[in-house]
């Protein structure tokens, strides 16, 4: 399984289990399969004077597409700015509820 964490054009985070699309060595799309949105909640800062070292973050996970009973999905390569690897908290947080462990509010420290 390759976990990755990509960013739409729509603005959506996405993590997922994703697989480039190639075709006559050509990249023709991506492949998400059980994609989740990664809703990032204002920091929580620890201290009185909101010392950046200090803050955390609340994380959420939610199936993107809710209504599609599809686990995998071609995206586009166009509607791709970027794909890269999520910190091991998220891609831990991801892989417990993929597995059955629901697991959705976390809270990162930066």
């Amino acid at each position: 399984m390759s976990i990755k964490l990509a960013l739409l054009k729509s603005g959506e985070s996405i993590i997922s289990d994703a697989k480039e699309l190639i075709s006559d060595d050509k990249l023709c799309g991506y492949l998400f399969k059980n994609p989740e949105i990664v809703s990032i909640m204002n920091p929580i800062f620890l201290t009185e004077e909101q010392n950046l070292d200090s803050r955390q973050v609340e994380i959420t996970l939610s199936p993107w597409i809710i209504l599609s009973n599809d686990r995998e999905i071609p995206v586009s390569p166009d509607w791709v700015v970027t794909i890269v690897e999520p910190i091991e908290t998220v891609k831990q947080m991801y892989e417990e509820k993929v597995n059955g462990k629901e697991c959705e509010v976390s809270s990162i420290e930066g």
